[in-house]
C-alpha cells in the first residue's frame, strides 16, 4: 500500500503539470491529497507494527510513470494516464478486498476498510480510462435563462452520476472523519 500511495502521489503531481485537460489535472490533485492522507496512516500503522517500508515506488511503478510522462502535454498522455490509473486502482481495490475478506491482522484489515471507499471513489473518477471529475461543491451549472433542467439531469450528468459522486463524497468524508478521530484518540508520545 505504501508503494502504491507513493506512486499515486507521483502520478497525481505529474498530471497536475503534464495533463492537457482540466479534468485530469483535477483528478491528479485529488489523488495527491487522498493518497498523502492514506499514506500517513499506513506509515503510522507500519511504525506501530514495527514494519519497515520501502523508500519509494517499485521499479515497475517508476517505469509506468516514465512511460506516461514521455507523452507529456499531449492527448495521448491523458489517455495513458487515465488508463493506468483505472488499472492501478482496480488492482488496489482487489488487494484491499482480499485483505478485508482474508486478512489476519485486525488493524491492517481496519486500515483496508477505511481506505476502500477512497480507492473506490478514485476508480470511479477514472473508470474505463475516461475522466469523470467531481462537480465542484460550490459551482452552480449555468442555466438557460431560468428554465429548469429536466428532472433526470444535472448539467450534463445524469442523476445517477450525481448520486454516485455524492456517495463517494460521503464515503470520503466518513473515512476522513474516522482518520481524524483515530489521530485524536491516539496516545501521545510524552509530555508536550
Amino acid at each position: 500500500m505504501h508503494q502504491g500511495n507513493l506512486a499515486e502521489i507521483a502520478a497525481g503531481n505529474d498530471a497536475e503539470g503534464d495533463a492537457t485537460t482540466a479534468c485530469v489535472r483535477s483528478v491528479g490533485r485529488t489523488l495527491v491529497r487522498d493518497h498523502t492522507q492514506l499514506d500517513g496512516d499506513v506509515r503510522t500503522l507500519a511504525g506501530k507494527l514495527g514494519v519497515s517500508l520501502p523508500a519509494g515506488p517499485s521499479a515497475e511503478q517508476k517505469q509506468q510513470l516514465a512511460s506516461i510522462k514521455a507523452k507529456a502535454g499531449t492527448k495521448e498522455y491523458d489517455a495513458a494516464w487515465l488508463s493506468a490509473q483505472a488499472d492501478n486502482h482496480a488492482k488496489t481495490l482487489d488487494l484491499i478486498d482480499r485483505q478485508i475478506s482474508a486478512g489476519r491482522n485486525a488493524e491492517i484489515t481496519a486500515a483496508a476498510k477505511a481506505a476502500r471507499p477512497v480507492v473506490a471513489m478514485h476508480l470511479n473518477l477514472v473508470r474505463g480510462g475516461t475522466c469523470h471529475s467531481q462537480p465542484s461543491a460550490h459551482a452552480v451549472p449555468a442555466g438557460d435563462g431560468g428554465t429548469a433542467a429536466p428532472p433526470d439531469t444535472f448539467g450534463d450528468m445524469t442523476t445517477s452520476t450525481v448520486g454516485r459522486t455524492a456517495l463517494g463524497g460521503v464515503l470520503l468524508a466518513g473515512s476522513v472523519a474516522w482518520f481524524v478521530r483515530r489521530r485524536r484518540n491516539r496516545p501521545q508520545d510524552g509530555p508536550r
